[in-house]
């Protein structure tokens, strides 16, 4: 234990040895502990971690790393974080990281199969622990599949066609038929969508959704309007043109099912542009729930998945591939839930 020494001399420095010797445990006891190991039986962890408390050991973070050479780390394939979806996934990933002593390494692609392939190929050689990857093509690069087959990868949101590695997920179908659903429910028979990228599994999955919502209801799923976005906010504002200019001959839809939320928000941008009072001449519904989606005028009617505890759960499945810790995250497919708010109105 730490004790003063005379004048001039300095203090004791605390070690793992003395927090041992405290707690009457192992060495390795007290390590496995610090490192979150689950061997540990909960009354000895709760005793070893009363002993760090009381005698105010700080763990050397550092001490696996430099035993091994290197600090480990993992890195972060994401679109970018101009998305606030993917910005929560991004915190998500940093909070799943937690204490371990991990580098984290983000690399934005921009939705580009050359970006994907180069930052791939970058961190494969770069010798990375485990990437966390976020794709925005659902592209399958050659240097993906080289990086999948040699190193721990899991995928967070996308996943990609022909590759079995872990995946975190939210149920993007249910909560695309339960929105579509809301929708009908409401009154509107005349709905257009405008659907993210080709090729994402996201996008193929809320696709599923509205098209058995509208079969449900007894709506020809192909007689439906569909309009191609990218998951931004000018697709959104670039399909609202598509739209409203369909409207001056006549056959404007009464509602809109937009397959993210930025999405929405462009095609409310080019409403106002065009003298469109919402959710009166027009109701849409976004996904993903984004933090300004309930501060617009009209708040927007969205769908809401956890991207936070995603990116988490994407971590902490990472780190037990890496063999930094043991636990596993406790789900691996969150639920996605209705947001019901002003943008969509009901009709007679």
């Amino acid at each position: 234990m730490a004790v003063e020494g005379g004048k001039g001399k300095s203090r004791k420095k605390i070690t793992i040895r003395d927090v041992a010797r405290t707690a009457g445990v192992s060495i390795g006891t007290v390590s496995a502990v610090i490192n979150g190991g689950s061997t540990v039986a909960a009354e000895t962890r709760r005793r070893v971690e009363a002993c760090i408390a009381e005698i105010g050991f700080e763990p050397n973070n550092s001490a696996r790393s430099l035993k091994r050479g290197r600090i480990s780390s993992i890195g972060f394939i994401v679109p970018d974080l101009g998305n606030p979806f993917f910005a929560a996934v991004a915190e998500g990933v940093q909070d799943g990281l937690g204490d371990a002593d991990v580098l984290l390494v983000l690399c934005m692609t921009g939705a580009s199969a050359e970006r994907e392939d180069y930052y791939a190929k970058v961190l494969r050689t770069q010798r990375l622990d485990g990437v966390v990857y976020l794709s925005g093509t659902g592209l399958p690069s050659p240097s993906f599949l080289e990086l999948a087959r040699k190193g721990a990868v899991v995928f967070v949101d996308e996943r990609l066609p022909g590759v079995d590695i872990p995946f975190i997920n939210a149920a993007n179908r249910d909560g695309a038929r339960d929105v579509a659903r809301h929708v009908i429910e409401a009154g509107h028979r005349d709905v257009a969508v405008i659907t993210g990228p080709p090729r994402l599994w996201t996008s193929e999955q809320r696709l599923a959704g509205y098209r058995e919502a509208f079969a449900f209801a007894g709506i020809d799923p192909d007689t439906v309007t569909y309009v191609q976005g990218d998951y931004t906010e000018a697709s959104g504002y670039e399909a609202g043109r598509q739209l409203l200019a369909e409207s001056s001959r006549g056959s404007r839809p009464t509602a809109v099912l937009c397959a993210n939320d930025l999405m929405a928000m462009g095609l409310i941008r080019r409403c106002r542009e065009e003298g469109l009072r919402l959710p009166d001449d027009l109701s849409i519904a976004g996904f993903d729930d984004v933090p300004s989606a309930a501060l617009l005028d009209p708040p927007l009617t969205t769908v809401a998945q956890p991207g936070r505890e995603m990116g988490a759960a994407a971590a902490k499945w990472l780190l037990k591939l890496i063999g930094i810790s043991d636990a596993m995250p406790g789900q691996t497919e969150f639920p996605t839930s209705v947001r019901i708010r002003g943008s969509v109105a009901t009709r007679a």
